[in-house]
């Protein structure tokens, strides 16, 4: 068997959930099953792997996507129980008073306050909050769910409290033969992953800094009256410090506090800079920019649900409606940073299988240290007599937290065990490389020294079938750590590129659209978003790119 065909039949799983998905518009509960039971064939008849390393690597892979579900309907607990409290409407209601320039309304929640969204919940939910923001704002439908979702980008790889880089790369390169080279390299583990995340955070930085200016560019040149590029980009004293005011924070973050944080922290902060200077007036053009009257817009600019906001309760003040968002960053602070015992407390109840079915395969979950758990689970307990809830508004959270994660747990439940059974592939008795390692070394002798432009786009793809970067990173990060071995070139910025194409991909991300159009009633627009989302794609996607070849071919930083 050549090298070619043996590498083409490891990219199959892959180019199937592709074509079911893409090609014939399946949703990803049906092609990960069936992508999944394709990938089982194919290692058991190709590669000749035993069945007890395809029960090991299936029940690892069950065990990871646990991890990631109950981190998601933490998240989701948390949203929905402000939701029913009226405290979203608050803090909705503290933004409408800063301008009325659509513009800055959008910089400030999509960019920032989705991006903090992001940190805290990830998995769609910042473009699905602020889309029907933005509508209840004035915004047409459409537009909302673009700004949203281009929005949504440079946060994402370190969504939900560090998940796409934590779980996504970390559990995907948590292998023997990886850990030993890391070893030999001077590094633990832990390091090498948080090292992962500082360059994520600096591959995002150009991008990022652009972000605003890109957005609002697209906004008016496809939404103005005038269809205008010009309109967006006059703001860009104003859009450049927008971005700035998140990036900043956000890589020296993930550089001193670890992948947990930077979307958070840098969200957060962003909005306690660009809030006040906005209310100053600091940047802000004085020619305010709004919509063409509503008798102007295009019949698919508009959705089936109507601007018609929650009203906000008159007991909740917005620092009250905030403070679970606060108490949750500074949970999850203390709970993270490894120079305090908390952490150590908390992952000593721990559930862990050695030697999975005679193999080498370890699983293992720490429920209390799971940021699912603690602090999203708390939080949302714990908000229930802050705002005096009632027993139907907690009942309608919860059931709707329940409900909206079926889709991603039969989902994942299928897409993580196919990609540890690619990963554990690599364990048979003819000595194949492992599905990852065969396309790997096919694509070094290919490429050449052109792969870290491609790189970003990897991870795009990944996230883009897959509507999630964690996916995209279990599916590609050991394909491109094991490019970046072959050619011999940094691992940790071959890493980085998967890791922020991911973020970036996640703009067009198809369930991701699906959700985000669901929000605010919007129906067959979907190809129309995709195909304007993908301007910003390549655009950051190539800057990336770029930054990532300097970093590798320049000499200056000696990385693993």
């Amino acid at each position: 068997m050549t090298d070619g065909f043996l590498a083409l039949l490891a990219f199959t799983p892959i180019l199937i959930i592709f074509v079911l998905m893409v090609g014939f518009r399946w949703p990803a509960t049906r092609a990960m099953p069936v992508s999944f039971i394709i990938t089982t064939i194919l290692v058991f008849f190709v590669w000749g792997m035993p069945w007890p390393w395809i029960a090991g690597a299936t029940i690892n892979g069950l065990v990871i996507a646990v991890k990631i579900l109950l981190i998601v309907f933490g998240a989701l607990a948390v949203l929905f129980t402000l939701r029913e409290s009226g405290a979203i409407a608050v803090i909705n209601r503290g933004f409408v008073s800063i301008s009325p320039d659509k513009r800055v309304q959008a910089i400030i929640v999509a960019w920032l306050f989705g991006s903090f969204i992001e940190g805290a919940a990830g998995f769609g939910t910042p473009a699905a909050l602020a889309a029907p923001l933005l509508l209840s704002l004035g915004f047409p439908a459409l537009a909302a769910v673009m700004v949203a979702l281009i929005a949504n980008s440079t946060a994402v790889s370190f969504g939900a409290v560090g998940t796409p880089t934590l779980i996504g790369v970390g559990t995907s390169l948590n292998l023997p033969e990886i850990n030993q080279a890391v070893a030999e390299s001077g590094m633990t583990f832990d390091a090498f992953i948080h090292q992962v995340g500082t360059y994520t955070a600096i591959l995002h930085l150009i991008p990022g800094i652009l972000v605003p200016l890109i957005m609002i560019g697209m906004l008016t040149r496809f939404f103005g009256e005038k269809r205008s590029l010009r309109e967006g980009l006059k703001i860009w004293p104003y859009a450049i410090f927008a971005g700035l005011c998140f990036v900043v924070p956000y890589t020296l973050v993930a550089r001193f506090l670890g992948p947990e944080f930077p979307a958070i922290l840098g969200g957060l902060t962003g909005m306690l800079i660009l809030i006040p200077a906005t209310r100053a007036g600091f940047l802000v053009p004085k020619e305010k920019w709004d919509f063409p009257d509503r008798s102007q817009w295009k019949s698919s600019w508009m959705g089936a649900i109507e601007s018609d906001p929650k009203a906000a309760p008159a007991n909740i003040s917005l620092t009250k409606a905030w403070l679970p968002y606060a108490l949750i960053g500074a949970l999850l602070i203390i709970t993270r940073l490894r120079n305090l015992p908390v952490s150590r407390w908390l992952q000593q109840v721990k559930i862990e299988w050695d030697g999975l079915f005679g193999t080498t395969i370890t699983t293992e979950i720490d429920p209390l240290y799971n940021p699912g758990v603690f602090p999203f689970m708390l939080i949302a307990i714990v908000a229930i007599p802050l705002f005096g809830m009632t027993k139907k508004q907690v009942k309608i959270a919860w059931s709707e937290s329940f409900q909206r994660i079926r889709g991603p747990a039969i989902a994942l439940f299928f897409a993580v065990p196919m990609v540890r059974l690619m990963m554990q592939s690599g364990n048979n008795p003819d000595e194949l490389l492992s599905m990852p390692l065969a396309m790997a070394q096919y694509v070094a002798e290919k490429t050449g020294s052109v792969w870290p432009l491609i790189s970003p786009f990897v991870g795009s793809l990944g996230t883009f079938m897959a509507g999630s970067n964690a996916v995209s990173n279990m599916l590609f990060s050991l394909f491109q750590y094991a490019v970046a071995d072959e050619m011999g070139i940094s691992r940790t910025i071959a890493m980085s590129l998967q890791n922020m194409g991911g973020g970036v991909g996640n703009m067009i991300g198809v369930h991701n659209i699906i959700a985000a159009c669901a929000t605010v009633g919007l129906a067959g627009s979907e190809g129309e978003l995709l195909k304007k989302n993908i301007i910003p794609v390549v655009i950051m996607g190539l800057l990336g790119g770029i930054v990532g070849s300097i970093l590798i071919y320049s000499g200056i930083w000696q990385l693993f």
